[in-house]
């Protein structure tokens, strides 16, 4: 047994029995005998029965809620909000039964035709950061596309994707269709890479971990989706409402305690408006609620672990530049004030790595050109936003910064009917949007002689 922590008491909530290789090998080997039936069941009724999923995600939203608020340090409305995007994504792609068309392609001596055909079992692996969402962005359009799923959430945070499950079983998702494996990720997690049932892994989390797995599916040629890490810049021009940028920054980076990928940890500023910029800051910083989770005026809770804990606090030593802080609480639980820091230089370990903590770093450009090569600067390019109120600007710097989701005066990454995925380390393939279920899909070419 696994006991689950909340984090803002570090009290134990749950304890949570591990998948055995054993019983891994079992549920997969259940997914595979029921994906002859799923795939087989008519379009209409696949959508219905995906709707019924999201209604009865819908009737429990206040539960899940509650439950990521114990389990993850997740603010009661981030909480809220995520399980109504579970429920927003199944409806979404209710819609793909029936609209998951093939091609007939024009060619001589016959009828040339292509069908979008189901992968077959998919794997997929849950972090602990965003629980619910991530995991309906997976099992959603896959399900829809007629595969069965088998899905790990974190170890850390399992209670809500075990209360998922058992929402599918209610709402009549057939048994084997859809099961969560709670458990360790050398061995659920390692199971999916190795299986040949699985036809594709879903992965969600470091890029280290997505290398180690894109190396292992590669081995059976297997499909992947990779949604790794991210160090995504925030610029500010001179051009800009700075008032808004400044107030509005905290949030870019400092919601669920910038335990995310889409984080704009680094926010670089052009010079001009550097010191007027890093003024309105500092009360922006300074007014995030920090606190009891469960409490409605709450706008960041604490981080995930002990552990990770102390690796953010690991980035911070004697030498480093903090201009300010904001609070944080006492006592019990993993609490850490949103920090922001005067790097010395773009080359900093702190400006470099992904902290994945409420950390923020500042940084001074000179001209566009400038502010395009410091935001490449990484090996990463998964989000970021970009603030002025020049149109032609906003749009050669969005085309030149190497991210797949920018936002202008906005610092808004996920839409579940726009695409969501990384360039560069940040990840492989694209999740969300209304393409994500041919991600799900082989395309199978026939062609019939008529002569």
């Amino acid at each position: 047994m696994t006991a689950v922590i909340n984090p803002a008491t570090e009290a134990v909530v749950a304890q949570v029995a591990a998948t055995s290789l054993e019983d891994t090998d079992a549920a997969i080997e259940r997914a595979h005998v029921a994906l002859a039936s799923w795939r087989a069941v008519a379009p209409g009724d696949r959508a219905r029965l995906l709707r019924r999923f999201a209604d009865a995600v819908d009737a429990d939203v206040e539960n899940l809620a509650q439950l990521e608020v114990s389990n993850s340090g997740h603010t009661i409305g981030n909480a809220r909000w995520e399980a109504r995007n579970v429920r927003d994504v199944l409806h979404y792609y209710a819609a793909t039964p029936e609209r998951l068309l093939g091609k007939q392609i024009p060619v001589p001596g016959g009828v040339n035709m292509t069908f979008n055909e189901p992968l077959g079992v998919v794997g997929i692996i849950v972090p602990w950061n965003f629980p619910m969402p991530i995991a309906g962005w997976g099992f959603a359009p896959a399900l829809a596309a007629g595969n069965t799923v088998v899905l790990k959430p974190a170890e850390l945070t399992p209670l809500t994707a075990i209360r998922l499950g058992e929402l599918a079983a209610e709402a009549g998702i057939p048994p084997g269709v859809f099961t969560v494996l709670p458990g360790k990720g050398s061995v659920v997690g390692q199971r999916f890479v190795t299986h040949p049932a699985v036809r594709k892994v879903v992965f969600t989390g470091s890029t280290e971990v997505g290398k180690q797995i894109m190396a292992g599916c590669a081995d059976q040629v297997k499909r992947v989706t990779l949604e790794l890490g991210g160090k995504n810049a925030n610029i500010v021009f001179a051009d800009s409402d700075l008032e808004k940028a400044a107030a509005t920054a905290p949030y870019g980076v400092f919601d669920n305690a910038g335990q995310d990928c889409c984080a704009r940890s680094r926010i670089l500023v052009q010079r001009s408006v550097f010191d007027r910029f890093m003024e309105l800051l500092e009360p922006a910083v300074a007014g995030v609620v920090v606190g009891d989770p469960a409490a409605e005026a709450t706008e960041m809770g604490p981080l995930i672990s002990a552990e990770h804990h102390d690796r953010v606090a690991g980035y911070l030593d004697d030498g480093t530049n903090v201009a300010f802080r904001g609070s944080a609480p006492d006592g019990p639980g993993f609490w850490f004030p949103p920090t922001v820091v005067l790097p010395s230089g773009p080359t900093d370990r702190i400006v470099t790595d992904e902290v994945f903590g409420p950390v923020v770093t500042v940084l001074p450009f000179e001209d566009e050109a400038d502010a395009i090569s410091l935001a490449n600067d990484t090996e990463y390019g998964l989000s970021g936003s970009i603030w002025t109120n020049d149109v032609g600007r906003a749009l050669r710097v969005s085309r030149a910064v190497e991210a797949g989701n920018l936002s202008v005066n906005s610092h808004s990454s996920v839409r579940y009917w726009t695409p969501f995925g990384g360039f560069k380390q940040s990840g492989l393939g694209r999740e969300l949007g209304p393409d994500a279920a041919l991600a799900f899909t082989e395309v199978k070419n026939v062609f019939i002689a008529t002569d």
